[in-house]
């Protein structure tokens, strides 16, 4: 199975039903983070490519080494994978503020679609328009299967 791109039709449709199904009370199948700190820590990488912030993140041949092609792979991401540290969300955050945060961002992105050229990963380095896509789509997909939609 090929993992989808947030670029391609129908992607972002996709994701926006999956988060609606997502409540102030859903509980994680698996990890530590309630559903707000979720939707929280799945803003980050939206505020990366959309330019907003980038977290202190700096390239790291580690980091590429080990994580940069999983990034963009067809091979979904295994449960409890260990988080970058400063992607960690251990306080409180509610949720729906932390909703209307990340849709706006979701639709956002969305509108950017046509772009081809974005700028470098601040870790990862240049990539391309289906690997941001890619990356994107992963992330969401990871941890919208963690609470089960």
């Amino acid at each position: 199975m090929a993992i989808k791109s947030f670029f391609e039709d129908g992607v972002y449709d996709e994701i926006s039903s999956r988060i609606q199904q997502l409540h102030k009370d859903s509980k994680p199948i698996w990890g530590k983070m309630n559903v707000g700190q979720m939707l929280h820590h799945c803003q980050m990488p939206l505020n990366i490519i959309l330019e907003k912030e980038n977290y202190g993140v700096k390239p790291n041949w580690l980091v590429n080494l080990l994580f940069k092609k999983s990034m963009y792979s067809n091979k979904p991401w295994r449960k409890n994978m260990p988080t970058a540290p400063g992607f960690k969300i251990t306080e409180e955050k509610d949720f729906d503020t932390e909703y209307k945060a990340i849709t706006n961002l979701l639709g956002e992105l969305h509108s950017q679609r046509e772009k081809d050229q974005w700028q470098p990963h601040p870790s990862f380095g240049k990539l391309t328009k289906d690997q941001w896509g890619k990356m994107q789509y992963k992330h969401l997909d990871h941890h919208f299967r963690q609470f089960g939609v």
